[in-house]
């Protein structure tokens, strides 16, 4: 069987080879017919620590690396645009 493979962006990347995937996902309401949006967080393998918040990036279903880190980073599909943050 394939490995499931999920596409999102970085949204946390303040640990240590490890980022945050924000994946979102549409469903239609059963009832209603309207499109809902869902977004869940995914705790991912980034092994090189190359991935930036704000990346969009591939990531893939592997063995259980922790308690909650059982997906790895495949690639980075689209980088973040460099923005300039002002602190006020």
């Amino acid at each position: 069987m394939p490995r499931k493979v999920l596409e999102g962006r970085v949204v946390s990347d303040k640990m240590l080879k490890t980022v945050v995937v924000a994946v979102e996902t549409t469903t239609r309401h059963p009832l209603y017919n309207k499109v809902l949006r869902r977004t869940k967080k995914y705790m991912a393998h980034d092994e090189e620590d190359v991935c930036q918040m704000g990346d969009w990036v591939r990531i893939e279903e592997c063995r259980p690396m922790s308690r909650r880190k059982r997906w790895k980073v495949i690639e980075i599909v689209r980088r973040a645009s460099p923005e300039i943050e002002v602190n006020a």
